[in-house]
């Protein structure tokens, strides 16, 4: 009997060890629980979890929305202005290698790493597909065959990924497609 309730106890605790890590997004329009593939895109998982883990995206805006492409943030601050709100960069730590060739497809509700032209420039900025981007995809370890690296996925919450993506926007700061209200990462969590 004692064997049986032990090996019970052990099945019981087995998935939630192997579980991949979840993080929920608070933001103003909604929650959003992304669960991260440690095992195809180990490096860019466990930078997001690190970030999220400092409070890096705390307070943070989705910056750049474009509805039927993706909705991106972790990277800027809405701050108050003498001629209306501003974006300000955040610091970051070094960038991480980029993991796109691990099989992963940049579909509706992937999560991905953003970067410069640089293939391996990605730091904090990460983005959430609403649309089937082949583009994105790796093809190629050089150029803009590189691709984006998928690390994770929206298992929660894409209603509220959908309607930030419905946001107007505007011109801010140098850049194009900022929401016009702004979309805030009240608090990024890791669940337990």
């Amino acid at each position: 009997m004692i064997q049986r309730l032990v090996g019970l106890a052990l099945i019981a605790f087995l998935p939630a060890a192997f579980a991949a890590p979840v993080v929920t997004l608070f933001t103003n329009k909604g929650e959003i629980d992304i669960t991260l593939d440690d095992k195809r895109a180990p490096k860019s998982a466990a930078n997001f979890e690190a970030y999220v883990k400092a409070g890096h995206y705390n307070g943070t805006a989705f910056h750049r929305v474009i509805d039927g492409f993706m909705v991106q943030g972790g990277g800027f601050v809405v701050e108050p202005g003498l001629m209306g709100a501003k974006l300000v960069q955040k610091a970051t730590r070094a960038p991480i290698p980029n993991e796109a060739n691990n099989g992963v497809k940049n579909t509706v509700g992937t999560v991905a790493m953003a970067r410069t032209g640089d293939p391996n420039s990605a730091t904090s900025q990460f983005f959430i597909n609403v649309a089937d981007n082949d583009f994105l995809n790796h093809r190629a370890p050089s150029g803009q065959g590189w691709g984006y690296a998928v690390f994770g996925r929206v298992t929660r919450g894409m209603d509220v990924v959908n309607r930030i993506a419905k946001t107007r926007t505007g011109p801010m700061g140098g850049m194009d497609d900022v929401p016009l209200e702004p979309i805030v990462i009240q608090k990024a969590t890791l669940k337990p």
